[in-house]
């Protein structure tokens, strides 16, 4: 069958193109891709090509589908598969395959979001990596992905108990948190999850040195909503301290944080970081850098007599995706907070060769349909020519400005999908 999806061809070389995917085999399943946000992942792996650990090195000559953090509905489903999945259905992917560092979207030449219509491979189904889906809209399991690599986060942290050799996976309950550089798209999901997680944190600060980013923050996640469940939420400008370390751990009363999360790959917010950890402190840096060569000032004396760590995180694993499910099926998590423009395939490459120098949280992305990328904040004025965009914004803004199925169901109708 014809289909039309965004490939890779080389570093910096993706392209829209129309190409044929072959019939499925009897162990495969064929999905139709109706939404997928763009990850900043994806934009590293396109910056690097082959060059990328995931990227195969003859994508010149089989280029390979970007894009993994994808939803729709499963099309076809192979004999083998045919006690197991329906035509119809919703589904979810788990971008992570097991034991190996092959993903869609990074590796495979029919398999990834970015894309009308692909094929899941029998290996990949038979890891457990095509999961059933029973919710009503299609871009929260896009935005699922995100959240369960920020669930995945929480859970990489771990804290000890004196006098024994045990460890605790996950951040301290009732302790104080700090999420750095934390009004981006996944920062945001970063404090929504601290709102609704099992072992609440008593304390949770938000770092950014810009206010109109703070004050959506504000806007999408309140702090009186965050009393409301329990949580002290502060948002801080860090730009305008005179002294941020010293200023942060007043803020703990000189405790410090127990988990610190560095939601910008910034040498001196890794440094500060460092420098507020709470006695057995985890840092925890989330922000992938594209730079092989990162590095900052760690404090050693620290890890040794205070007991503070650090380690980094990628990705979950499937029970953090499954918790992310849940969470939000029963509207404990808001991951729509982490989108702010709107578009379809035809925008989905260019929005992805230039994604740092748009403004803004996660890009989300109709396949099925051609639109230009549209900043939700924009739909307004967009409806003086086009009345579907005044629709949308009405829909919006019944939802404190963000995306929602109301607005979901509006674009899919209008475009026929």
């Amino acid at each position: 069958m014809k289909v039309e999806g965004v490939r890779m061809h080389g570093a910096k070389d993706i392209r829209l193109e129309q190409f044929e995917l072959p019939e499925i085999h009897e162990d495969e399943v064929l999905l139709k891709v109706i939404s997928d946000s763009i990850c900043m992942s994806t934009w590293k792996e396109v910056k690097l090509g082959s060059g990328h650990i995931r990227v195969p090195d003859d994508i010149d000559e089989k280029p390979v589908i970007v894009g993994h953090e994808f939803s729709g509905v499963i099309e076809k489903v192979g004999a083998k598969w045919a006690d197991e999945y329906k035509a119809g259905e919703r589904f979810v992917v788990l971008p992570g395959i097991p034991d190996q560092m092959g993903a869609p979207g990074y590796s495979y030449e029919y398999f990834g979001g970015a894309v009308t219509y692909c094929i899941v491979p029998n290996d990949v189904i038979e890891k457990g990596c095509l999961l059933h889906y029973s919710g009503d809209s299609f871009f929260e399991v896009s935005v699922s992905e995100p959240m369960y690599c920020i669930i995945g986060g929480y859970n990489a942290n771990y804290h000890t108990k004196a006098e024994t050799h045990e460890h605790f996976i996950g951040a301290k309950a009732g302790g104080n948190i700090a999420i750095l550089g934390g009004c981006g798209p996944m920062g945001l999901g970063a404090i929504s999850y601290a709102l609704a997680m099992e072992n609440k944190p008593k304390m949770v600060v938000v770092t950014e040195i810009n206010d109109d980013r703070l004050n959506r923050a504000r806007e999408v996640i309140s702090e009186e909503e965050a009393k409301e469940r329990g949580v002290e939420l502060h948002y801080v400008n860090t730009a305008k301290m005179d002294d941020e370390v010293k200023e942060l751990l007043e803020l703990t009363n000189g405790e410090g944080y127990h988990d610190v999360f560095v939601y910008a790959p910034v040498r001196q917010i890794a440094e500060t970081g460092n420098k507020i950890m709470a006695f057995d402190g985890c840092m925890n840096l989330f922000a992938g850098p594209a730079d092989s060569g990162f590095s900052a000032d760690m404090n050693l004396y620290d890890a040794h007599y205070r007991n503070t760590k650090i380690l980094g995180s990628s990705g979950g694993i499937k029970a953090d995706l499954l918790e992310a499910l849940d969470l939000i099926a029963k509207k404990e998590v808001k991951p729509a907070v982490m989108i702010t423009h709107i578009g379809g395939l035809d925008a989905y490459a260019d929005t992805t060769l230039h994604l740092p120098e748009i403004p803004g949280g996660k890009k989300l992305i109709y396949t099925q349909f051609h639109m230009p990328l549209t900043a939700i904040e924009d739909f307004r004025k967009m409806g003086e020519e086009n009345p579907l965009f005044t629709r949308l914004a009405d829909a919006c803004d019944k939802y404190q400005g963000l995306w929602n199925k109301e607005a979901e169901d509006i674009l899919l109708d209008y475009f026929g999908v």
